[in-house]
């Protein structure tokens, strides 16, 4: 009877499989706040997880993976929130508006600084960072972008889950562009307010988004850009 209240072996196997990967992840992202970014050799990732280098590799092909596997993780608050907010949108509007309205619900501010915290210096601000790409390095860059990209997909997906009926090609379009004008939106945000979490910086953002979304669906050169844009 003890033998049979064993978990299986292959289930423990798992679970420290697991376990390592958590560690790793988890490492990693202490790393990136620690020292201000993605400069982290393999045996100091591997040191902080209190695991081999072999088992880092175990589990990613590459550093690049171990950061993008973070970036998803900040990012994923996101999708959780875009998906729950789509999944109560519901009603007679539009599929866009449905997806527009799951954005303007969702609180982007928040991994917006976070990210700029774990990458600013002393040189340079979150303002500076967030528009155009401030400091980053060419890697960090191409990662930083990959990772909004996956956003964009991952978005998708939830939304045809919703609209399961919706062509592909249009929600991929959809989510791209509204995902692509919001890296506008960051940059002019952080150009107007430093790119600092504030009440006054979240209106801005608010009023940015706002614009972002009314000009994909009333066209382009239509609207008055107001002042938040100066």
């Amino acid at each position: 009877m003890a033998d049979q209240r064993r978990p299986p072996a292959v289930d423990r196997r798992e679970a420290l499989k697991a376990r390592h990967r958590r560690a790793i992840v988890d490492a990693a992202a202490a790393l990136m706040t620690g020292i201000g970014g993605t400069d982290f050799t393999v045996d100091q990732l591997a040191a902080r997880a209190d695991v081999s280098r072999r088992t880092v590799f175990n589990h990613f092909k590459t550093m690049d993976d171990i950061i993008l596997e973070v970036f998803r993780e900040m990012l994923g608050a996101v999708l959780d929130n875009v998906d729950s907010n789509l999944a109560a949108s519901g009603g007679e509007t539009s599929m866009f508006e449905q997806v527009s309205a799951a954005l303007r619900a969702t609180d982007l501010v928040t991994p917006i600084t976070e990210f700029a915290r774990i990458f600013q210096t002393e040189d340079c601000g979150p303002a500076q960072l967030l528009d155009a790409g401030g400091e980053l390095s060419p890697r960090q860059a191409v990662l930083f972008e990959r990772a909004i990209a996956d956003l964009g997909t991952r978005i998708a997906s939830t939304t045809l889950r919703q609209h399961p009926s919706a062509d592909p090609l249009e929600v991929e379009l959809m989510c791209g562009a509204l995902i692509g004008g919001s890296l506008a939106v960051v940059r002019i945000w952080a150009r107007t307010t430093g790119g600092v979490d504030t009440t006054d910086s979240r209106r801005v953002w608010d009023e940015l988004l706002d614009r972002m979304i009314r000009t994909y669906r009333d066209g382009f050169g239509v609207q008055d850009p107001g002042t938040t844009s100066s």
